[in-house]
């Protein structure tokens, strides 16, 4: 399929890049593929997370028809990869949108929803996706802020433009196992059925978190794929990375592109 106009013209108009800093630690890069054997097989990732880890409410308001409710907790990846999260995206904040009376007490759907590309703090999907859903069908949301962005945005980084390659697996690691605590969180406190959705990159992460859930679990993943690499490389996502850095810092360390070409090896062997 050919570039679509859109993409071309999207391109063009993109001022700042993507991996300004590289490609990131070798030693963070060779944990981050380690632990993806963990965390890609749905019996041992559930494990990684208890069904009472800890979650904080630390703000409620009622309003007429609903109710808002904040919370945090620590990102259970820094936990299994210390020091791989940086610290600002080490707390995870969501917000909790309910239908103050539920059609039926004993049925109380609550779906969560992940961030596309861009979508930083909750105020965008509180308004366009949370409220109506509220409105039209009495299911509540949880709106989770991601890794990197809105009040986890590390300070010295401008919008949502990823340090380094590796702060998307650290930012698809901690997402799949925050969901699995929300999720936990939602039984405990008597919500169901559940459900996962996201809009582009949010319906993929959407789509990893929810094959790590054993029990039923609607997923609704918008505009989304199986991978995300054709956005970067060919994309509307690929004008957008300054490649020739990239490239200078792979070949100007010998040790450096051996470790990362060796990594990136054996992903393709195991079928990754």
């Amino acid at each position: 399929m050919p570039p679509s106009k859109l993409d071309s013209l999207y391109r063009r108009m993109l001022i700042t890049r993507f991996f300004e800093k590289g490609w990131g630690k070798p030693e963070n890069l060779h944990r981050v593929f380690q632990f993806r054997k963990i965390i890609s097989c749905r019996e041992t990732c559930f494990k990684l997370v208890p069904r009472d880890y800890p979650v904080e409410i630390t703000k409620k308001k009622t309003y007429s028809d609903s109710t808002l409710i904040e919370g945090n907790f620590t990102t259970p990846l820094e936990l299994h990869m210390p020091g791989v999260v940086p610290e600002a995206a080490q707390q995870a904040h969501f917000q909790l949108l309910l239908p103050n009376k539920w059609n039926d007490e004993h049925h109380k759907p609550i779906c969560i929803h992940l961030a596309g590309t861009g979508d930083h703090f909750f105020w965008r999907r509180r308004n366009f996706i949370a409220k109506p859903l509220l409105k039209d069908a009495n299911i509540g949301s949880i709106i989770l802020e991601n890794p990197f962005y809105g009040l986890r945005k590390p300070d010295d980084q401008i919008r949502s433009n990823l340090h380094n390659v590796s702060d998307i697996f650290v930012m698809g690691g901690c997402l799949i196992l925050e969901c699995l605590v929300l999720l936990h969180w939602c039984e405990r406190n008597g919500f169901g059925p559940l459900g996962i959705t996201g809009l582009s990159m949010g319906g993929h992460m959407a789509s990893l978190a929810a094959t790590n859930w054993p029990k039923p679990l609607v997923l609704v993943p918008c505009l989304s794929w199986s991978t995300a690499s054709a956005v970067f490389t060919t994309g509307v996502m690929s004008q957008s990375i300054n490649w020739d850095m990239l490239e200078t810092q792979y070949y100007s360390d010998g040790q450096y592109r051996e470790r990362l070409s060796k990594m990136i090896a054996a992903r393709a062997q195991r079928g990754y």
